[in-house]
């Protein structure tokens, strides 16, 4: 008989589920000849703003190609300065990063984990030009703070939704609140669109307009709608020009198939579904540890829909009898279960001790990464699942 980790889905940490419907829909389009950024792009695309109450919404191969194409669409460059978090993936500094902008960093709420918007005002300088809050595992920061704080001084906000689909602040979707919102749609998101993916939404039509061309070569074809760009067809001389190609720069090419886009409608459609089952299984979890001594729960702010992409907790291995390294190590091999560690920050990774940051900066950052874990929590998990994970908690304790 299978043991419970493998019989109710510990064994699997992240990510959403597919069915039949996904499968149905992956095979109509790979029988219409699998076409790249077609119909069904175009549908991801409508659906998605309008789950998230934007105007506009353009599908792209991943999140970090959303975080980059947000970057070059506000035409950040070197001697710019971004701000963002330093307890993250390292996509929301990366994008900038590559563009030539320096990286100003801002510690976070010891709290939340996101990024603290008490400490952002002191980091704007006359060369920042964007703020990258991060919606850490699936709860969105303060954004009233952070947009006030933006808007006084006309920087823009790309808020990396990467972990936050569906997530919610005082009832705005994330993704909707900002210049940008950037989505990841990677194995282990709560949606997922076959491995890859991801989503810029944006209420901006001129922004828009300029990601939309760079994600695809920039490339313009006149005499004929097309697919890989916005075009406005009104002016188009078809007796004059047809076939013909321009390029109103060097661009890239981070489109999403049909394949992966018919997918993402169907898991879309089941998003809410999925995230409900994530909140209830956290709060279980929530409920059933509240009495583990030295093991600290998510807090979940007043008016903050938290979708548990990740379910974090920190350790005070004085009160709670191990420390970080051996609870990861005889739960993994005493009980079965796979524990994440949910990140070390940026300021000790080599790329950015490289541009001047080293230990020590970013003490509630550094606190989280030095003792912290993720639990593991799908929308998969049994009722059976979730009690052998408090027990296994429980058990490697004595």
């Amino acid at each position: 008989m299978a043991s419970p980790k493998i019989q109710h889905g510990l064994e699997i940490k992240f990510g959403s589920e597919y069915g039949a419907e996904e499968e149905q829909a992956a095979l109509d389009v790979i029988r219409q000849g699998a076409p790249t950024s077609g119909e069904a792009c175009l549908q991801f695309e409508a659906d998605f703003a309008k789950y998230c109450g934007v105007k506009h919404a353009r599908a792209v191969s991943n999140g970090t190609a959303a975080l980059f194409l947000s970057m070059v669409g506000l035409g950040i460059k070197p001697g710019d300065r971004v701000i963002t978090t330093p307890m993250t993936w390292i996509a929301s500094a990366a994008a900038p990063a590559t563009l030539g902008a320096e990286i100003d960093f801002v510690d976070i709420d010891p709290k939340t984990y996101n990024l603290d918007a008490n400490q952002l005002a002191a980091k704007i300088t006359p060369r920042t030009k964007a703020i990258v809050p991060v919606h850490l595992y699936g709860q969105c920061c303060d954004m009233d703070a952070i947009l006030a704080i933006a808007n006084e001084h006309g920087i823009a906000v790309v808020e990396d939704a990467a972990q936050a689909v569906g997530s919610e602040y005082k009832g705005r979707k994330a993704g909707a609140m900002g210049t940008t919102g950037c989505f990841s749609f990677h194995e282990q998101k709560n949606m997922s669109t076959l491995g890859e993916g991801g989503m810029i939404t944006t209420n901006d039509a001129a922004l828009f307009e300029r990601i939309a061309l760079y994600r695809s070569h920039c490339t313009r074809v006149v005499g004929r709608s097309t697919k890989y760009c916005s075009l406005d067809e009104s002016k188009i001389d078809v007796g004059k020009a047809f076939w013909w190609q321009d390029f109103d720069d060097t661009g890239y090419n981070f489109r999403m198939t049909d394949i992966q886009a018919a997918v993402g409608i169907i898991q879309l459609k089941k998003l809410d579904a999925l995230n409900e089952r994530r909140i209830r299984n956290a709060a279980f979890l929530t409920k059933a540890l509240a009495d583990v001594p030295g093991l600290t729960p998510p807090a979940i702010l007043p008016g903050n829909k938290h979708t548990f992409h990740l379910y974090p907790v920190m350790i005070d291995a004085a009160k709670f009898g191990l420390d970080k390294i051996d609870f990861v190590y005889k739960m993994l091999h005493e009980r079965g279960i796979k524990l994440g560690t949910h990140y070390n920050p940026l300021n000790w990774s080599t790329a950015f001790k490289k541009r001047g940051y080293d230990r020590g900066q970013f003490p509630n950052a550094e606190k989280v990464g030095e003792s912290s874990v993720t639990l593991p929590i799908n929308p998969r998990q049994t009722q059976a699942a979730l009690e052998y994970l408090v027990e296994s908690i429980h058990a490697v304790r004595q």
